[in-house]
This record gives C-alpha cells, sequence and structure tokens, in this order.
C-alpha cells in the first residue's frame, strides 16, 4: 500500500458524522455502525419482511422455503446466491442456527455460513457453550480454518443473531494479487475480526481472482434461518 491514506465513502461521513481515515491497518474498521445497523437507502434488501431477492447457485434446484419474513436453509446441500457480484461492501446478517442433539461432528450442528464473493466464508454454526480451549477455526464466527473469532459471543440455538460485515477486496495487478482480501466483522454487536487480511480463500470457496463476485448464503444440511440481511456496495479505494 506504500503508506497511502484512504477515506472512506462520503456516504458514511454524512450517515454516521465520522471522518474515519483508514491505512493498510485500517481500511474497513470504521464502516460498521454496530450500535445503530440500519439500512441505508442505497443497500440491496436481500431478506426483508415480504420476499427476498437471492437466486440459487449455478441455476441449481433450491430448496429454500421464505415464511413470513424468515428464509430456511435448504435441508439439502443447496445454496442461494446475490443476482449481482460485490467488490467493496458492508452487510448485515441476522441468523438462528438450530439444535442437532448428539451431532457427532460439530460441524453438522447448525451449519450454514457467508460466502464473501464465493471465496470466503464467514461460518455458521452452534457452537454457543464451547469453551475458548476448545474452539477451533471452524466453529461460529471463524474465517474458516483460517481465524477463530477473537471473542466468543455466540448466542443458544433458537436465538436471534447478527453479523455487520466490512470487506474490501484483494487488489490485482492483472493476475497477480498485490494486495489481500480485508475484513471486519461484529458478531452481537462485539468485535470479533478487525481488519484482518484474508491470506487466501478458505474451504471450498472458489479461487480468488480479480472479478467480483456474488455473496452466498450456503445450504448445509441444517434448516438455518435467516431475515433482514442487506448488502451495500461501498467504494474502498
Amino acid at each position: 500500500m506504500n503508506h497511502r491514506f484512504f477515506i472512506l465513502a462520503a456516504l458514511f461521513l454524512q450517515l454516521f458524522g465520522v471522518f474515519a481515515w483508514a491505512d493498510e491497518a485500517g481500511t474497513t474498521r470504521n464502516v460498521i455502525d454496530r450500535d445503530d445497523p440500519k439500512r441505508p437507502d442505497d443497500a440491496i434488501q436481500l431478506v426483508g419482511a415480504d420476499s427476498y431477492d437471492l437466486i440459487p447457485e449455478e441455476g441449481a434446484e433450491t430448496h429454500w422455503v421464505f415464511n413470513d419474513g424468515v428464509l430456511t436453509a435448504s435441508p439439502q446441500w443447496d445454496s442461494l446466491v446475490t443476482k449481482a457480484p460485490y467488490r467493496d461492501f458492508r452487510m448485515h446478517v441476522e441468523f438462528n442456527v438450530n439444535a442437532v442433539e448428539d451431532a457427532k461432528d460439530p460441524e453438522t450442528n447448525g451449519n450454514s455460513g457467508i460466502y464473501i464473493q464465493q471465496r470466503y466464508e464467514v461460518q455458521i454454526l452452534n457452537s454457543f457453550g464451547v469453551s475458548a480451549e476448545d474452539y477451533k477455526a471452524s466453529y461460529c464466527g471463524s474465517i474458516y480454518k483460517q481465524r477463530k473469532p477473537d471473542r466468543l459471543v455466540c448466542k443458544k440455538a433458537g436465538e436471534w443473531q447478527t453479523y455487520d460485515i466490512a470487506f474490501r477486496a484483494a487488489r490485482f495487478d492483472g493476475e497477480k494479487k498485490v494486495e489481500n482480501a480485508r475484513i471486519t466483522v461484529y458478531q452481537n454487536g462485539q468485535l470479533i475480526h478487525d481488519d484482518y487480511a484474508l491470506t487466501n480463500k478458505t474451504g471450498v470457496g472458489k479461487k480468488e481472482g480479480p472479478e467480483p463476485g456474488p455473496i452466498k448464503l450456503q445450504g448445509h444440511h441444517n434448516p438455518v434461518r435467516f431475515r433482514n440481511v442487506w448488502v451495500q456496495k461501498l467504494a474502498l479505494d
């Protein structure tokens, strides 16, 4: 970054009344108002009170169900994605995990995820009550198998939880990556990833590249529920 500085979008200066300067260590940090996650006027409501604005991934048949403002994940292995690709953005997600009694594998218990650009997963899982010593980077709030959350703030299965995410995409010179993607995440109002530099794609995510990509809500054989999901495009240059 050569010590360049970034001024975050003027929209946020107007919305939140702050001048948020940020260098390489803080580009995404100040775009989230964790105390007032109301939807900006230019944000897309992906899951709303009356409908949802997502499509099956790669045209596959979907078994997700929408009812009374709540979108429930498929009991099968199928996912939904945004209609548009996203580069830099801010996102609000409300989710509610199910409980699987006597799950032999913790990752079969309330599993879903937010796949940013179909590349990087912020894990959703029923991880309430897991001790810090036993917590793995594949549990709820983790950047899947890359980084555990800084704080363990999961709620019980059946309770609504929130993610507030700010993402700055990786930068490329042609096909060569010159800057890592960066992400800030609040879970239930608590900072769990503070402008973390993503080192690579996660899990079964798609290969990193210069092109933007859709955001995916993962179907992982669990009836995880979603409501009030929105995304706002940014230009973090």
